[in-house]
């Protein structure tokens, strides 16, 4: 349109009206510049799709407290938890690509669609990654009440008395749920999922014996099991955690071919400029290389992973390959 107005056949010279034609093209690049320049100037919103207290709740108002003093704006967590997950994740993928609504993400973004009929988000083409942020370990956890120490004991009761026991979980086809599933596979037990809508209402039945077990993550176990209130049978997945080091790991109690970690990443809608992309990657990355930062969140079982929107790009896409292969090949649904 700008090109056609200038080329009106007028009386002004040809000449004249190509210098035109530069100076409002630069005039229009500095504009652009300029906007990027006061990038952000006003709050932005990380959605957080699950309940306050769970891992990537703290990771996000971690590194949003952090942020919020380097932009001078306000960062705002915004959790909208419900259908594990799909509900916040599905509301950043359909909102504007201006770099002020973020999500902070879980390894859910992967196993959802491996475990559900659909998912109303393309977990590879509706999003923009911009860069992993932490690694959290899930710890298996019993009620006391529970007469078992090890996971020797928990499957030898559960094989002596199939279908009576039961297990709890944020909701179905979180990567609680997930673990479970792939725990009852391995060993061949028959433990009853029962599902809840976030973590909050299963920890107080889990903790009342309404519901006997779940995988939980360790810096949301840890605390009860200090209490008394639970008990610790393994914790993390191929290694120990840092965190509890005297228990043993999945691993270590034979379940050497499952990996039920959790990473989590920050990610935006699709369609973010690549400047905006490459501020917040930069940000996020040197308040994770951050001592006091790293150890807030070593204190709450997350072990910080800073990284490229490139290789949480291709975390993606690996893990989605890998997590839909497994969960077929074990016949994993989502209840």
């Amino acid at each position: 349109m700008i090109q056609a107005m200038l080329s009106e056949r007028t009386a002004v010279p040809t000449g004249i009206r190509r210098r035109a034609f530069a100076l409002l093209c630069l005039a229009l690049a500095l504009g652009a510049t300029s906007a990027f320049a006061a990038y952000p100037d006003r709050p932005i919103r990380i959605i957080v799709p699950y309940t306050p207290g769970t891992g990537i709740d703290i990771l996000a108002r971690v590194l949003g407290d952090k942020l919020a003093q380097k932009f001078g704006v306000g960062v705002v967590v915004d959790n909208r938890p419900g259908a594990s997950g799909n509900i916040g994740t599905e509301a950043v993928s359909k909102a504007a690509p201006d770099g002020y609504t973020l999500l902070m993400q879980a390894s859910t973004h992967v196993t959802n669609p491996a475990l559900q009929a659909s998912v109303p988000y393309d977990p590879i083409r509706g999003f923009t990654p911009i860069g992993p942020a932490a690694i959290g370990s899930l710890a298996l956890v019993v009620n006391p009440s529970l007469p078992v120490k090890s996971v020797p004991e928990l499957v030898a009761l559960a094989k002596a008395q199939p279908g009576k026991l039961n297990y709890a979980s944020p909701g179905s086809g979180t990567p609680h749920h997930l673990a479970m599933e792939l725990f009852k596979q391995h060993f061949g037990v028959d433990i009853v999922h029962v599902p809840y809508k976030g973590t909050a209402g299963a920890v107080t039945d889990l903790l009342s014996g309404q519901v006997q077990m779940m995988f939980l993550p360790v810096h949301v176990a840890l605390p009860q099991v200090q209490s008394g209130k639970l008990r610790m049978l393994a914790a993390g997945g191929a290694h120990r955690s840092p965190v509890t080091p005297d228990v043993p790991s999945l691993a270590d109690e034979g379940l050497t071919d499952i990996d039920v970690d959790i990473w989590y990443a920050l990610l935006g809608p699709p369609g973010m400029a690549p400047e905006q992309v490459a501020l917040l990657n930069r940000e996020v990355n040197a308040l994770l290389a951050n001592p006091e930062v790293r150890e807030t969140l070593v204190k709450q079982g997350l072990n910080p992973t800073p990284g490229t929107p490139e290789e949480l790009a291709r975390t993606i896409e690996t893990d989605l390959d890998r997590w839909t292969r497994l969960i077929r090949a074990a016949k994993i649904k989502a209840d």
